[in-house]
Parts: structure tokens; C-alpha cells; sequence
């Protein structure tokens, strides 16, 4: 439950600090002394979206803290404890919003999804959402009790929603790889005619550049081998000519190093690998010929490689073994595709039957309930002086969407044999307020919330009605708090505590403040509202018979 409620420097109010208790609060308060205002600041407290105007005094920053009493769980012992939470909200004068639950910074989600289980605030503008389908919709399936049933449901729906868009996905680009189809085929076969095989650009550059220089290489290479093998003065003769020098005489006799002992083994090793080097020379140079057509040859196959190089767009002919492979692979998933399709669309109709099974089965529920609901509501309602009432749910199929396939629509006539119509369309302002309170009554029961805060529900009411609505509403705050801001005495005397909502003037504005009111402070404000501004003795009395 609401256990205090903080609002600091926001709109006409200064600084209030409410302290709340269980069953019937009631709010009460002249028109436009401030009650909406701290509705406002509770709702910034759901997170609704915070206004810079809402801010008086630009030096200062907006503060709404609300204390709530909730039941919580020991996670070692599993028994029920108490426990505080404390949850802030918090505008700079920039218009800078921050959020805290016990003292953590949290997100505005974060913050309405934990607010949203704890209170419930019944405006004047929520009946807007009791005559929409949607809220209608919410309130049937918290009667039936599907929230396990809709969670599977919803599951299946998006599970649903992405196979059927992976199809899409998969045809349309199926349709667009057809359309390119033959282009791959073109390139393809130019490739295919084409056969690169990796590094035989390279190989084929090589070849031609010998080829186109044959004669000049020949030349080159038979001078080398002159150079070595000549018999006057190639390398090879001078060599054998040095051997045969230090052979002519004994080395010992000049005392050599060892090294010094080695020289004709050395120069006969280096004999051995120029005579190899010009006999490799001469070979190479006996290979090399002019051949024309060889070269002709060679040279048509690497334009070939150039202008299919350039043609489509790569770097060299390796990367056209690599595109050759892509294209094949290209074209196979094109002609193969239609496999994973069939197979998503089999998967897409397992999960269409089973996702209508749960819906089906969701009608039913809702059926039910609808029935119970309407059966509960004008029961409540006959006793609210609405005793030609009659209310029925309409639950139509239609077509599967993430709620299920059910349009639900509250239809009900006030007066005697008149035809069901729309809520919205035939209800007046004060059969409204009752019949949203029997509903909110019902749904208050269901949903367990811990706080229901309503904002004149009694709006349209007087006499018997009107106490009969507060009879409902106490009888209501013995299963959860209840806060009610209320212009009838009936209602306001039913309270367990009252509040009073007032303006006063300070040195520099008017601002807005709260008080608990006493026993005898109850009497007058209640006199009040029964009389006018002129307490009279006769107002007086009937305020102390109202309080009991």
C-alpha cells in the first residue's frame, strides 16, 4: 500500500508530505485548489512524461518520492515478510528526468513496471480506455485468468510472425535471383570457356616474356657460357691454369698455413661448379628457340586473362577461380532454395494449427468470462440505482493478431427494453461513473492491486446512490487501500481518513497544501460540502450523522 507520499516544487505546490494508512483515504478540496495537481505527480511516479511547465521555481529542482508497504518474500526462509520500497522521480530546471527505486537509478520502464503492479489511478480521462476494444480486452482476460495462456499465445505469434517473414525474405530474393539468374549464367560460361586455373596468369606472363625475348636471352646465354668455357681465356682455363701452377711445386717448402695447404683443393672445387654452371648455361641456351606460334599462343591466353580481369571487376586470375566458385554456388542455392522455403512452410503451418489451438482456446476462456463478468457487473450495478441495467460482452472472431483473434465489445442499455448499444454511446455521465466503479471494483478483486486511487468515479451521483458508491468503495478498502478524491459528502464521510486539499497565499505566490483534518475539522469540512460556504447548525448535524 501507499504509505507516503513526497512532492517538492511542483506546479502550485510548494512542499507537501502525506502520510497514508489502510482502507477508505478520502481527498477533498475546492475546484482547482489542487487535488489533479497531485495526481499529475503521482503519475510521474508510472512514468508518464514529465512537463518543464509543471516546475515553479526554476532554481530548484521537482521531487516526487512515494514510500509503499508491500508483502515480499524471504529468498532463504520463503515466508511472507514486510518491507518498504521507496520510489523517486526527480526533473531538473533543464528538464532533465531521473528515476530511482531504493535509491537505485533505474530506467522510466523500469520505474512503470514496478509502479504499475503497486497503484492504480482511475481519472477522469481512464474512462477513455475502459470503452476502447483494448482495454476492454485487458479486462476480460484478467477475469479469465489467461495470463499464462496469452504469454504461450503471444510466443507462438512471434515465432509465427518470423517464419512468415523469413518466407517473404526467402521468395522475394528468389524472385530477384531469377531475374539475375542469366546474367550468372553469361558470366559463367565466359568463365567455363575461359578455365583459370590459380597462378597460371603468373605462369603465362613468364612464358611470354621468354618467348617474345628468345633470341636476346639465347644470346645472353651462350656469351655465359663462353665467358666460363672458352679455351683461351674463359674462367675455367684460367682456373685449371692456377691448379697446374701450384701444383709445379711442393708447398712445404714455403711453409704454409693450413688454410695455405687448401688452395688447389679449393680451386679444384671452384673448376667443378664453373664447368656445372657452363654446362647448365649452354643447355639452357640450346632450350631456348624462337617459336612464334608458341608465342602467339601464349600471348592470346594472357589478353584473355586481362580482359576477363577486367570485364568483371577483380585483381587477377586467382580472383577469377574465386568468382567462377561463387557464381556455381550462386546458382546452386537458386536452383536450391525452394527446399528451405518448403521447409519453413511446413514449419509455418505446424505453428499456424497450433497457434489457433491456443487461440480457440483463449475464446473460450474469454467466453466464459464475459459471461461471468456481465452476470458479477449487474449485480453490482442493480443496487447503484441502475436497475434496468443490462450488460452483455460481445466476443467476436476475427482474424489472428497478437492478442488473439477475439474482438471484444461492452455493450449495455440503461432503460427499460432498450436495445444494447456501445458503452461509450449510451451511457450518461453519472450512469458511467457507477458503472465504472462496479467494474473497477471487480477488476480490483481479480488483480489484487495493492492501491486504488480514484478521481471522482462519483462524478454525476447524489443521495442514496452516492452512498451507496461509498459503501462499495469501503467495502473495497477492506482487501486493499483505497484513495479517493470526491465532491460528495455521502462518500467523504465514509473514509477512514480525510484529507483537504486548500490554497493559501505566501509573500510571493499562491501555492497548494494538504492536512489530515480531525474528527470535528471532518464535521465542517463535510457541513460544508453539504450546505455551501454558510455552515448552518441543520449541516452540521447531518455531517455528524453521515460520520456515524
Amino acid at each position: 500500500m501507499l504509505q507516503k507520499l513526497i512532492i517538492r516544487n511542483y506546479a502550485l505546490i510548494d512542499e507537501v508530505e502525506i502520510d497514508f494508512s489502510e482502507g477508505l483515504s478520502i481527498i477533498t478540496g475546492e475546484t482547482g485548489a489542487g487535488k489533479s495537481i497531485m495526481l499529475g505527480a503521482l503519475g510521474l511516479l508510472l512514468g508518464e512524461r514529465a512537463d518543464n511547465k509543471a516546475i515553479s521555481d526554476r532554481s530548484r529542482k521537482t521531487m516526487v518520492e512515494a514510500t509503499f508497504l508491500i508483502d515480499a518474500t524471504d529468498p532463504q526462509t520463503g515466508l511472507p515478510v514486510m518491507g518498504e520500497l521507496i520510489v523517486r522521480r526527480e526533473i531538473s530546471p533543464s528538464g532533465r528526468s531521473r528515476a530511482f527505486i531504493d535509491d537505485s537509478p533505474v530506467t522510466l520502464v523500469q520505474l512503470s513496471e514496478c509502479t504499475s503492479h503497486l497503484l492504480d489511478i482511475h481519472s477522469q480521462h481512464a474512462n477513455l480506455s475502459l470503452n476502447s476494444r483494448e482495454g476492454q480486452l485487458r479486462i476480460i482476460d484478467a477475469m479469465a485468468d489467461t495470463e499464462q495462456l496469452l504469454a504461450d499465445y503471444k510466443g507462438e505469434f512471434r515465432k509465427y510472425v518470423t517464419l512468415r517473414s523469413k518466407i517473404r525474405n526467402l521468395r522475394e530474393a528468389k524472385v530477384k535471383n531469377l531475374e539475375k539468374r542469366s546474367y550468372i549464367e553469361l558470366q559463367l560460361q565466359g568463365l567455363n570457356k575461359l578455365k583459370p586455373r590459380r597462378g597460371e596468369q603468373e605462369e603465362v606472363e613468364r612464358r611470354f616474356e621468354m618467348l617474345s625475348e628468345a633470341d636476346e636471352i639465347r644470346e645472353y646465354l651462350t656469351a655465359a657460357h663462353y665467358s666460363l668455357a672458352s679455351d683461351n681465356d674463359g674462367a675455367m682455363t684460367m682456373v685449371r691454369q692456377a691448379i697446374d701452377a701450384l701444383e709445379s711445386f711442393n708447398l712445404q717448402a714455403v711453409d704454409p698455413t693450413p688454410e695455405e695447404e687448401s688452395l688447389i683443393t679449393r680451386l679444384n672445387s671452384l673448376y667443378i661448379e664453373l664447368k656445372d654452371i657452363a654446362y647448365t648455361a649452354e643447355q639452357l641456351a640450346e632450350s631456348v628457340e624462337s617459336n612464334p606460334a608458341l608465342l602467339a599462343q601464349t600471348g592470346a591466353r594472357m589478353r584473355a586473362y586481362y580482359e576477363a580481369v577486367k570485364s568483371l571487376g577483380v585483381d587477377n586470375g586467382d580472383d577469377l577461380v574465386d568468382l567462377r566458385d561463387e557464381l556455381e554456388q550462386q546458382l546452386h542455392l537458386i536452383d536450391s532454395d525452394d527446399s528451405e522455403t518448403k521447409e519453413l512452410e511446413h514449419e509455418a503451418r505446424a505453428v499456424a494449427k497450433h497457434l489457433k489451438e491456443l487461440a480457440d482456446e483463449l475464446s473460450g476462456k474469454r467466453r466464459d468470462a464475459a459471461l461471468l463478468f456481465s452476470e458479477r457487473l449487474t449485480e453490482r450495478a442493480i443496487p447503484l440505482g441502475l436497475q434496468n441495467l443490462k450488460f452483455s460482452v460481445a466476443v467476436a472472431e476475427g482474424k489472428l493478431t497478437s492478442d488473439g483473434q477475439d474482438m471484444i465489445e461492452f455493450t449495455c442499455s440503461f432503460n427499460k427494453n432498450g436495445a444494447l448499444m456501445p458503452m461509450a454511446a449510451t451511457a450518461s455521465g453519472g450512469e458511467l461513473s457507477r458503472l465504472t466503479l462496479c467494474i473497477k471494483s471487480l477488476m480490483a478483486e481479480k488483480m489484487e492491486m495493492p492501491t486504488v486511487i480514484f478521481d471522482e468515479i462519483d462524478t454525476g451521483v447524489s443521495g442514496e446512490i452516492a452512498d451507496k458508491m461509498g459503501r462499495m468503495m469501503l467495502e473495497m478498502s477492506k482487501m486493499m487501500q483505497i484513495i479517493t478524491i470526491t465532491h460528495l459528502p455521502q462518500v467523504a464521510a465514509k473514509g477512514i481518513r480525510h484529507y483537504k486539499v486548500y490554497k493559501r497565499d505566501t509573500e510571493e505566490r499562491t501555492i497548494s497544501a494538504v492536512s489530515e483534518l480531525s474528527q470535528e475539522e471532518r464535521v465542517r469540512e463535510i457541513a460544508g460540502m453539504l450546505s455551501g460556504e454558510r455552515l448552518t447548525d441543520a449541516a452540521l448535524q447531518a455531517a455528524r450523522v453521515l460520520l456515524g
